[in-house]
């Protein structure tokens, strides 16, 4: 008969304990929601609102509102265009922010990764759709403009910024680099090759099996270098003068997240799928407004 009591008398002294516990732990759980729906809130307002390219992010939903009630290609290739060009400029913003916590080396990887993004994702849609001339001259375009114009414009705006200062490179990176990219350049201009000089062994044939072969050992390549990279010596790809740096110098070159790892994950997944929907009303609108002019076609392809 002297159990039943002391259990209950137990139960009776741990009562307001489970209690407690109780209201504790419902009280983690809302400062946790509460902390979440605040980094929600921050993220949209610095993604959306701090950028002053997103005032053309209005020119995206238009697109469609285009695309649905008027049949003026032109104006939906712009609108599209002008419409993709602040999402390409967050997704960069978004790697970088997904960088500060996967460190320099993956970072890197993910800005090469997602930095060609928009060009890709416009490139399977114009396969998609057989223009297969589209996306040979946006190619060209897009190596013209980074080899070129952009290399020339960082090296002009860091000669500004930087008057005092050296502007130096890796010369292990550049190795690395320019081997695929002679690698990349003669997998377009062997099967040309073949192809203007009609030295095929089989015609067309020979032509499409070496360009279907230069694509795979290109994969493999690019494949080996992300092992390099990650598995590698990463340490090769330090930032020259990192060492040498003052205490003061590299905390200052030590930036912080603006946003959370997963909040930069989900705004990376939402941006390259709203990219996707606007290339599929940009490269229907190329079909139509270039190839009525095909004068004009290589030209307008090239600058895209």
């Amino acid at each position: 008969m002297e159990s039943p009591q002391i259990e209950m008398g137990a139960f009776k002294a741990n009562g307001p304990q489970v209690q407690n516990g109780g209201v504790r732990s419902s009280m983690v759980q809302s400062w946790n929601l509460q902390r979440t729906i605040e980094g929600v809130l921050r993220s949209i307002r610095i993604v959306i609102f701090t950028s002053k390219l997103n005032l053309l992010l209005p020119f995206g939903p238009a697109t469609i509102v285009l695309h649905f009630a008027t049949k003026k290609h032109g104006l939906i290739f712009l609108f599209s265009m002008l419409g993709i060009t602040p999402l390409a400029e967050r997704l960069g913003y978004a790697t970088e922010q997904l960088a500060v916590y996967t460190g320099s080396t993956v970072g890197g990887l993910l800005n090469a990764t997602f930095g060609n993004a928009t060009e890709m994702i416009i490139a399977i849609y114009a396969l998609k759709n057989g223009m297969i001339r589209v996306v040979q001259q946006s190619l060209l375009g897009s190596i013209l403009s980074n080899m070129l114009l952009v290399m020339g414009c960082a090296f002009f705006a860091g000669g500004i910024v930087n008057r005092n200062k050296d502007q130096v490179f890796s010369k292990a990176t550049a190795v690395v680099n320019s081997g695929l990219l002679l690698m990349a350049v003669m997998g377009l201009m062997f099967p040309a090759v073949l192809h203007f000089t009609h030295s095929e062994v089989r015609q067309g044939a020979s032509e499409v099996s070496l360009s279907r072969f230069s694509s795979c050992v290109m994969l493999v390549a690019y494949a080996s270098y992300l092992y390099f990279q990650l598995r590698g010596r990463s340490n090769v790809y330090i930032q020259i003068g990192i060492e040498e740096m003052p205490n003061e110098d590299a905390a200052e070159e030590d930036e912080d997240a603006e946003i959370g790892m997963w909040e930069s994950i989900i705004w990376l997944a939402v941006l390259t799928i709203w990219v996707s929907i606007l290339s599929e009303y940009l490269v229907n609108a190329i079909e139509v407004f270039l190839f009525s002019n095909l004068a004009r076609q290589d030209k307008h392809t090239t600058i895209l």
